[in-house]
């Protein structure tokens, strides 16, 4: 079942009652409104179908109880800062059964086999991002599918940054304004919206990790020493494409000059975990197409698989 993605960007009064998340609005609560419409602003939402939590309002208070309830439920919670950018994101301890087994087999995973995973997530990336560009662009893709087929293991020549460089050249160089976009986490909008639709990604993903009984700090090839969620970020690479897709979408109908960070953007952002994804010929929401990817990985750590079940865009 797809679980839902809460946002709060309001002050709210967030508590836990009989399995339910109560939902309550400071400004209601103050007013003199008459007290049945008072009772008739709560919400309840039951606690085992939310999948991700955006606390996003400096004055949001939530009860120790709802936090526990949330992380016994694998939810994940993601805290913003006074811009509205994710900057916190809290997983629970315990995701799975048989989780010490897992981490072991994880943690004893050998360089080959690592460098074969990651040479399979970097085709995988450069393939989704080929079909991006050949659906909303003119752009030449041949080089990317020669870049694909020359991946070797551990991608030692680097070709996801070659790729990179030139898909960003050309995903919004027929916007005028955007002729000279540069990727990068502090440049000029579009950055902001992949920022934000990223950290919602990786929450999505870590939080999939997490269920399948892994660590999304031990990486397959991201291994920053300050960095808690390197491999949420390994895997997230190939669905990264799904979220570029639906910021240009947003890019083409606001124009530049309303690409500021809005309520209505992250509105559209948070869409992210029911976007439709195609695995193997399946269709499935986002959120549970990342869970087939997180459990065929773990596959590949036990020896069961060679291959991680990533989506690919047609």
């Amino acid at each position: 079942m797809i679980k839902r993605t809460l946002c709060f960007t309001t002050p709210a009064y967030l508590s836990l009652k009989d399995g339910q998340m109560v939902v309550r609005l400071p400004e209601i609560e103050k007013s003199d409104m008459p007290e049945s419409l008072k009772r008739d602003s709560i919400r309840t939402i039951p606690v085992e179908d939310i999948g991700v939590v955006v606390l996003d309002n400096r004055q949001i208070t939530i009860t120790h109880g709802l936090l526990e309830a949330l992380l016994e439920n694998n939810c994940a919670v993601v805290t913003c800062d006074a811009r509205g950018m994710p900057v916190g994101l809290m997983l629970p301890l315990c995701g799975n059964t048989v989780q010490s087994e897992r981490f072991r087999l994880q943690t004893d995973a050998t360089l080959p086999l690592k460098k074969q995973l990651w040479q399979q997530t970097v085709r995988a990336k450069i393939a989704n991002q080929a079909a991006v560009l050949r659906l909303l662009t003119n752009a030449d893709t041949g080089c990317m599918a020669r870049w694909i087929d020359d991946v070797r293991s551990g991608d030692a020549d680097n070709l996801e940054g070659r790729a990179a460089a030139y898909y960003w050249k050309m995903l919004f160089a027929a916007i005028p304004g955007l002729e000279s976009f540069t990727r990068g986490r502090d440049g000029m909008p579009p950055n902001n919206l992949l920022n934000y639709g990223y950290a919602i990604l990786r929450a999505v993903v870590a939080r999939a990790l997490v269920s399948s009984g892994m660590l999304p700090t031990f990486g397959i090839h991201h291994h920053n020493r300050y960095n808690a969620y390197c491999l949420a970020d390994d895997i997230m690479e190939p669905y990264r494409p799904y979220v570029d897709r639906l910021v240009y979408d947003i890019v083409r109908e606001d124009g530049i000059d309303g690409l500021e960070l809005t309520r209505q953007h992250k509105a559209r952002l948070l869409a992210i975990p029911t976007l439709d994804v195609c695995i193997s010929g399946k269709r499935s929401p986002l959120m549970v197409g990342v869970t087939q990817t997180t459990a065929s990985l773990y596959r590949c750590f036990s020896g069961e698989s060679r291959r991680i079940a990533y989506p690919e865009i047609d």
